[in-house]
């Protein structure tokens, strides 16, 4: 009860950014599924429509820094608006694509523009404003959960429609559904209207862009956080992308491709409440650690295995408890290095490297399985490089857990 007294003055707040963060992960989360029946139909390889998803996880990346930058100009509302149509826009070029051009644009570059205004950093930013430190990592795991159930409706919804009508009614079902994105973004906006907390003595909030940029970089454990985050993007988006086809070469029901999608959207929920809980008591950047070790432990069990129905559910199972429970945790060890004016930019930095792996998750899987015919050495490169990351990230945290990370000014 304490908590919600809390929280009830900021609740259309965190509700509009959890539907909006729910819609803009879930659906494109989803576009696996219209993979192999897309590529087919207008003569595309599945290189080609990886390619698109992979500039599509580059220009939400290397936008998202920008997004944050220009939150603290003009707010949140007009960012968030802006992104949401583009959204709609660019599931419409795909739904409407006769080649590889529209969903190069539309799939690509008009979808990774919006994530970047309308996704992870941006709500995460919007939560951490309307509440008091006291609780923000709790209340941004509860946001990230709510934002987790985003594939669990878009996926099978997507399924049926594509099952019973093609794909292209699959994409236009998501359409309708990111159209609901419009009135959560302005409810989220609220936010601009909260004052930042007074600030402390070591805050950066009066520096500029540059200025701030440059004293996260000058931060070992960011750097760390930062390199370690590739690892996150390469193998969630690697498996998002590749894993329906992965059960269609494997012969098991194209269905069970959205029911573990969904599977992972509900864990996801579990997981985010989970780690964002820890993140207010425990190591921050000690849990993203663990939580990169476990993800290669999960993906080396599963992809050794024989795939079947039961151990698919698992792994999904398994996966979606590991899945963005990263967001809280990573968001809340931004602001506690650097403070709440410049969170959601510098969070966008971080989050370059991520869309980096997620490039090379997507596209790069798809040049490994065109030319090798199989997932083989894809999925051993994730598990390798996520074992590596997640152990030093851990070790790092462990062996300097209380830098200071904000006491150093830019010239």
């Amino acid at each position: 009860m304490a908590l919600l007294q809390i929280l009830r003055p900021t609740l259309p707040i965190l509700i509009g950014a959890s539907v909006m963060l729910t819609l803009s992960m879930g659906l494109r989360q989803s576009f696996g599924i219209f993979m192999q029946p897309l590529t087919k139909d207008i003569g595309i390889s599945v290189s080609d429509f990886t390619l698109a998803l992979a500039v599509q996880n580059l220009a939400w990346g290397f936008l998202q820094p920008v997004a944050g930058a220009l939150t603290v100009r003009y707010g949140f509302r007009p960012i968030m608006i802006v992104g949401t149509l583009m959204y709609i826009v660019g599931l419409a070029l795909m739904a409407t694509a006769q080649g590889m051009i529209p969903i190069l644009i539309g799939a690509g570059l008009l979808i990774g523009f919006s994530l970047a205004c309308t996704a992870n950093a941006i709500a995460m930013s919007v939560s951490a404003r309307a509440v008091p430190a006291t609780v923000r990592s709790t209340v941004m795991g509860m946001v990230s959960a709510a934002g987790s159930l985003g594939a669990l409706v878009s996926a099978p919804i997507g399924q049926m429609l594509n099952e019973g009508f093609g794909w292209r009614a699959g994409v236009a079902g998501f359409v309708i559904l990111s159209l609901f994105m419009l009135p959560a973004a302005w409810y989220a906006g609220r936010a601009d209207k909260i004052p930042l907390p007074p600030k402390a003595a070591d805050d950066i909030g009066d520096a500029s862009a540059s200025t701030a940029a440059k004293i996260a970089f000058g931060n070992a454990s960011f750097v760390v956080m930062t390199c370690a985050y590739f690892v996150c993007g390469m193998q969630l988006v690697f498996l998002t992308t590749h894993l329906p086809s992965y059960l269609l070469i494997c012969g098991l029901d194209p269905m069970l491709s959205a029911q573990t999608l969904g599977m992972i959207g509900g864990f996801n929920v579990l997981g985010s409440l989970f780690f964002g809980w820890a993140g207010q008591r425990w190591n921050k950047l000690a849990l993203l650690g663990g939580i990169y070790v476990f993800r290669s432990i999960a993906l080396a069990w599963y992809f050794m295995l024989p795939a079947t129905p039961a151990t698919t559910l698992l792994f999904g199972a398994i996966m979606g408890f590991l899945w963005m429970g990263v967001g809280p945790l990573v968001a809340g060890a931004v602001a506690e290095m650097f403070g709440l004016k410049w969170q959601a930019m510098i969070q966008g930095l971080a989050f370059m490297s991520h869309q980096i792996g997620s490039f090379l998750g997507a596209y790069g899987g798809g040049l490994i399985y065109d030319q090798l015919g199989s997932y083989t050495m894809a999925w051993r490169i994730g598990v390798a490089l996520g074992l590596a990351g997640g152990i030093i990230q851990v070790a790092f945290a462990l062996i300097r857990p209380s830098e200071p990370p904000r006491q150093m000014q830019a010239a």
